[in-house]
């Protein structure tokens, strides 16, 4: 990529940018979120048109309109959100969008060459499964062997591992190294910093849509010299400090659920107070799931009760928990956290859209939703144009920050956040862990549920560890360690 610019009204998303990836490269693509990465990728996959600059492929001009021109010229991509068809077959999904032969598909030549994949690569999978039935790992084998299967030359990973549990990000390293060592160029983005270090060959930093710096030695590169090249700044951690614990402030005795598509919850107890951070740990899809929904209102169970300050819950409905204190910050910020096809200013006021602060006798308050958008745009440095931008346009961290404000702006006893730096920069997971220290030193009970543990353990005064449904063991911040909530996590050791 030659001298690439884009830019979105008044935003320079890319600015004269230069990339070049060879076979049988892993190349590392770093940046803060909004600094122009999935910008830069989405042009070399067809889904954006340059305003200047051009692409070549084999040392030729290669014009790519779309994605289609892109998989010809076989460059493929796997973006941070799959996009499969969840009813369908994993056959299915690789021959969507495929000609058939004399009008039919070729079924027996679709699984001779997901075969050829598989023993090449490592990347097996059951053809005849629906992609609901497959786990986020194997969701996301599918989609880099939806790539391979279309030819691709040149992959382009987006967050490949935010999703992943640690047993999974090995396999996929490895399967990664497979297809480098026979001649495929891969392009890794990644926030992630001890994981570009430990794959990548050679990295480019972004930095304003600019490319900021390059590192031509990751491995012996330090995480923090990385971080310091992508934020243009010394990046410190946050300190977890002192604390004062207060009364329970949520509480579940024996909660079950009945049937969930992430686990259902057997017979659950867990006990948060005022001022501590417990954390949630977990293999994906154990039931972390069905816990947050519970917590949040969104799913009653069928056994056991829940208080928010000392108060039974009933209904268990959003607006009733909401109405006791409780703050929620869900998994999944584009689908259940803000309507991305809404102003800004409107999915930060949502929740509380009918409260007085924003409407009145059925009308609303445009100056008022106005004013506590741009206040919390403030507040939070939310990079965006202004309050009335489409929500959707905001690269992911300035969303969680979108989130984080909306939630924090009326002041919870409870706040229950899930995955809340997945696909965030350094920069912005450690301005999201001082709010929560913040919240915590300010008498609220966090739950927090991650899948990554070096942040349960940096954040938490106790860790929960989820195992089938169940709570298989509470350890003490001081018991915690990788090694010990890994055998909680796979059901090896139980804890009291």
């Amino acid at each position: 990529m030659r001298g690439i610019s884009k830019t979105f009204g008044t935003v320079r998303a890319n600015e004269a940018v230069d990339l070049q990836v060879m076979p049988g490269e892993i190349l590392g693509l770093l940046g803060e979120n909004g600094a122009g990465k999935t910008t830069l990728m989405n042009i070399l996959f067809g889904a954006y048109a340059p305003d200047a600059g051009e692409i070549l492929v084999g040392g030729r001009p290669a014009a790519i309109r779309d994605s289609a021109d892109a998989l010809a010229a076989g460059i493929g991509m796997v973006h941070q959100h799959f996009h499969l068809a969840p009813r369908l077959s994993v056959l299915e999904n690789l021959l969507i969008g495929i000609p058939g032969r004399a009008g039919r598909l070729d079924k027996d030549g679709a699984l001779a060459r997901l075969a050829g994949i598989a023993d090449r690569y490592g990347l097996k999978l059951d053809p005849d499964l629906p992609v609901s039935a497959l786990s986020i790992g194997e969701q996301q084998r599918l989609e880099i062997v939806k790539a391979l299967f279309r030819g691709a030359k040149l992959l382009i990973l987006d967050e490949p591992t935010a999703v992943l549990a640690p047993t999974e990000v090995d396999g996929l390293f490895a399967a990664l190294r497979s297809m480098a060592g026979q001649g495929l160029g891969i392009i890794f983005i990644s926030h992630k910093l001890n994981e570009v270090r430990a794959l990548t060959h050679r990295c480019v930093v972004l930095r304003q849509g600019r490319v900021a710096g390059r590192v031509d030695e990751p491995a012996t590169t330090t995480a923090a010299q990385m971080a310091e090249l992508m934020c243009g700044h010394e990046i410190v951690p946050p300190a977890k400090g002192a604390s004062t614990v207060g009364d329970v402030v949520l509480s579940l005795q024996k909660i079950s659920t009945a049937r969930h598509p992430g686990m259902a919850l057997h017979d659950v107890s867990l006990a948060v107070r005022s001022g501590e951070i417990v954390g949630v740990a977990g293999v994906s899809g154990n039931g972390q799931r069905a816990l947050a929904d519970v917590v949040s209102g969104m799913l009653k169970p069928v056994a056991g009760e829940m208080t928010i300050a000392g108060r039974k819950v009933v209904a268990f409905t959003p607006n009733e928990v909401q109405a006791l204190g409780l703050g929620r910050i869900p998994e999944d910020r584009m689908a259940t956290g803000l309507v991305t096809n809404l102003p800004l200013a409107d999915s930060m006021v949502l929740p509380r859209i009918g409260t007085a602060a924003f409407s009145e006798k059925g009308l609303l308050k445009p100056g008022a939703i106005r004013a506590f958008a741009e206040e919390q745009i403030k507040a939070f440095d939310i990079r965006c144009p202004g309050p009335f931008v489409r929500a959707g346009a905001l690269s992911g961290g300035n969303l969680q920050k979108a989130l984080l404000a909306r939630e924090l702006a009326f002041d919870p006893k409870v706040l229950i956040v899930a995955q809340p730096t997945r696909g965030l920069d350094i920069g912005a997971a450690h301005f999201i862990h001082e709010k929560f220290l913040g919240l915590r030193a300010n008498g609220c009970g966090i739950v927090v549920i991650s899948e990554d543990l070096e942040e349960l353990l940096t954040l938490s005064d106790r860790v929960a560890v989820m195992y089938e449904g169940r709570i298989a063991g509470v350890l003490e911040a001081k018991e915690a360690t990788v090694a010990r909530l890994g055998m909680l996590m796979t059901g090896a050791e139980k804890a009291a």
